[in-house]
């Protein structure tokens, strides 16, 4: 899949993945946290679906 997240969409993604995670230990300590693993995993591959679905991107060098 083409790359369709620029990098400053990427190290959000990863931040507020991290966060939901963290939640699982420090929040209200339920299973919910772990939707940060896959927000995570949007971030490093660099392809969002939900982008590509709607024709937007985020990347400048991707053109």
């Amino acid at each position: 899949m083409e790359q369709n997240i620029g990098i400053l969409d990427q190290l959000v993604r990863v931040l507020i993945g991290l966060v939901f995670i963290i939640m699982i230990y420090f929040g209200p300590q339920t299973w919910w946290g772990l939707i940060g693993v896959p927000i995570i995993a949007i971030a490093i591959s660099g392809t969002c679906p939900l982008y590509s679905l709607l024709g937007f991107r985020t990347c400048r060098r991707c053109d």
